[in-house]
């Protein structure tokens, strides 16, 4: 079996990659590593643990001397990196926790990728997943292409791109066969709830306020999250070495309009009358360093790969509220801190 390693795979986007890796290929035996850090629930893999071909390892990409005892003892002829800290108010808060994971974290795997296999690279590949925001900021018009200069603009945005520079670093200095992807905002089942549109599910069932920054006209390209798992597969596949692939779900919105249909959709699932879910919104001070909007030019990744988006916003939107309302229990753990047991109690 071909050992392949997932980093970050209890994450969010990363739970959803290491199932599909797990059930779409037998003959990879899939090592999943992960800190188990606040984002890292391994609920989100309860139905696939038991596989014969799934592994999870619990351990932190800066620790350099566990991370090369694993490509000693495992030989990972593919790693696919997504473990990263990912929130952008965390990065404002504490800067360095982002560099020491997403810049020093990806070089230390990156030198037990080289160290291992010393050139020989013949069916090997170094996969980094990296984000929009990179790219910094844009008008009212215009999209971002793969050939688009970074411009990061917080703690978050420029740990990324430091990342994705050393990637493509050790792809010339030392001939590593890697290929990057730079995504826009995911969303769907088990995502954390910081993050937007979790959060605002939460707080509608709740009948908590609904937080929205500035005048609310940030405007995001949204991607269901199971559409970007089959993205990835087919980029670490199919994608050609040193070539960078941008992964947009093509559904601009403005956070306020989004907020509208959110509200408008719970109101509907959980029965409640017009307008009384879009009565909790409140405007709140902006944030430091606010990118206007992201956008994604997807057309590499569609015209070289045969990848497009299987699902409009407002489909994905609906499915993935119907899967926080019919899985309390999980939103429950996360929120009260309870997820946080599991590992000890399945893995003791």
């Amino acid at each position: 079996m071909k050992n392949i390693l997932i980093t970050g795979g209890a994450g969010f986007i990363g739970s959803h990659v290491v199932r599909h890796f797990v059930t779409a290929y037998p003959n990879y035996h899939v090592f999943n590593l992960d800190a188990l850090t606040y984002a890292g629930n391994l609920e989100n893999l309860a139905d696939i643990e038991a596989q014969d071909n799934y592994t999870f390892l619990k351990g932190d990409i800066c620790d350099e001397t566990y991370i090369n005892m694993l490509f000693d003892t495992h030989q990972f002829e593919g790693v696919i990196h997504l473990a990263a800290e990912s929130h952008v108010d965390r990065s404002i808060k504490d800067p360095l926790a982002f560099a020491k994971t997403n810049i020093l974290g990806t070089m230390i795997l990156l030198n037990a990728f080289k160290n291992l296999w010393q050139s020989n690279w013949e069916g090997k590949r170094f996969y980094h997943i990296s984000t929009d925001e990179v790219y910094g900021s844009l008008g009212t018009t215009g999209l971002f292409e793969e050939s688009t200069s970074y411009d990061p603009n917080s703690p978050y945005s420029a740990s990324k791109a430091s990342s994705d520079h050393f990637v493509r670093a050790y792809g010339e200095t030392y001939g590593l066969p890697y290929v990057i992807s730079n995504c826009s905002n995911n969303y769907g089942a088990y995502q954390f709830p910081e993050k937007l549109i979790p959060l605002f599910i939460n707080n509608i069932i709740q009948n908590q306020a609904l937080p929205v920054y500035g005048d609310g006209n940030y405007t995001r390209d949204w991607l269901y999250v199971i559409d970007h798992a089959l993205a990835i597969d087919l980029v670490f596949h199919k994608g050609i070495n040193h070539e960078t692939y941008n992964i947009g779900g093509c559904n601009e919105w403005k956070n306020i309009d989004l907020v509208k249909l959110l509200c408008k959709q719970m109101n509907v699932k959980l029965n409640r009358t017009k307008g009384s879910s879009e009565a909790l919104i409140t405007y709140v001070k902006d944030r430091p360093g606010h990118d206007l909007r992201y956008a994604i030019d997807a057309s590499k990744i569609k015209n070289e790969l045969g990848w497009n988006p299987t699902v409009t916003f407002e489909e994905g939107l609906s499915k993935t509220i119907d899967w926080y309302l019919e899985n309390t229990k999980w939103l429950d753990h996360i929120t009260s801190g309870d997820y946080i047991n599991y590992y000890s109690q399945q893995y003791s």
